[in-house]
């Protein structure tokens, strides 16, 4: 499976997510039943995956952590915020460049429609 299929199965258990839940809770009650759908999906999910940097060859555990790595090839991130912004960008952009990573879902789900809270990042 390519990432492009296995964002689709990601963005789809995200939106029954979201109609279940609704807005207005915390980012891990999102990334716990996020985690769950994948799971039954019968995707292989990584909850919470440690980002190391790698500093002059050197591998530092700064403290960085994946919310969900997905089939070890898409990296998402679960926020729930009025609006997301260029650092929630950068955020996953850092992710993928030190995963070398090729994709990442942005998904904000403090948002009316799912839809309106993806955001898709290439590397």
């Amino acid at each position: 499976m390519n990432e492009n299929e296995i964002s689709k199965i990601i963005i789809g258990c995200a939106i029954e997510v979201h109609k279940q839940l609704g807005l207005g809770l915390l980012e891990s009650a999102y990334q716990e039943c996020l985690y769950y759908e994948l799971i039954q999906a019968g995707l292989k999910v990584q909850k919470e995956k440690p980002m190391p940097i790698i500093y002059k060859e050197v591998k530092l555990d700064h403290g960085y952590r994946i919310d969900l790595l997905v089939e070890e090839s898409v990296v998402v991130e679960i926020k729930t915020v009025e609006e997301l912004n260029d650092i929630h960008t950068a955020q996953v952009l850092t992710y993928l460049k030190l995963g070398n990573y090729k994709l990442g879902l942005l998904l904000n789900f403090h948002v009316t429609l799912l839809k309106d809270g993806i955001k898709r990042l290439i590397m």
